[in-house]
């Protein structure tokens, strides 16, 4: 954590961008998830907000859009919409684990900046590797990258103490377990491109955005 954190009394585990992260995740979601219980509106708003919201790769291709630079727009947008309250509440779960320990090491300001770049991370990862005609959306590709960000300082850490590297293999091993694990657990419908994605822009950008014992911008 940077001195004017330390000073101002903003911990990581209740830092303000983690918080605003989880809002900006929640309010569609507890919007969607209200109308597919039928207390408002009608099931259909989920489908429209993957219509709107949603990584589309055909919109990369021929496909037309929904409304001016929806191609663009959505490598950030995907990651605040959720495929069901389920899916919504592990990623959250995951977000409130992750992130208090990369907040302490890097500060608000650069752990913004790596959630982001992780993001159009894991959407480029989608982009190149997919060619499924669904919708992707979630925001596992920013917490995966989050994950590559702090395994890559581990192994940054280990190196410089000239300590073994066996850490960071079981945790690269763990992960790809996990992954082949949900995708057979989901049938196949798992945006395995997404999390590797997340994970490498997050691996690259651990290292410029790490202080080294620097303050916060």
């Amino acid at each position: 954590m940077s001195r004017s954190d330390h000073h101002k009394g903003r911990g990581p585990g209740n830092a303000a961008v983690v918080w605003a992260l989880f809002f900006l995740c929640l309010i569609p979601e507890a919007v969607l998830a209200g109308a597919d219980l039928g207390l408002w509106g009608r099931p259909e708003w989920r489908q429209t907000a993957w219509a709107y919201a949603g990584f589309w790769s055909g919109l990369l291709g021929n496909w037309r859009p929904n409304y001016p630079f929806q191609a663009l727009l959505m490598f950030s947008s995907y990651g605040f919409i959720h495929a069901s309250l389920s899916h919504f509440t592990l990623n959250m779960l995951t977000l409130f684990s992750v992130a208090p320990p990369i907040v302490a090491r890097i500060g608000q300001g650069r752990f913004l900046a790596l959630y982001v770049a992780s993001l159009i991370g894991g959407a480029a990862g989608f982009a190149l590797l997919s060619n499924a005609i669904a919708p992707m959306v979630g925001a596992s590709g920013a917490l995966f990258g989050l994950i590559g960000a702090a395994i890559a300082w581990e192994y940054d850490d280990l190196r410089a103490e000239g300590a073994s590297l066996a850490p960071v293999g079981r945790a690269l091993l763990l992960l790809a377990g996990l992954n082949l694990l949900l995708w057979w657990a989901m049938n196949g419908h798992l945006a395995w491109e997404t999390h590797l994605g997340g994970f490498i822009a997050g691996w690259i950008v651990a290292r410029p955005l790490d202080p080294r014992g620097g303050q916060d911008a």
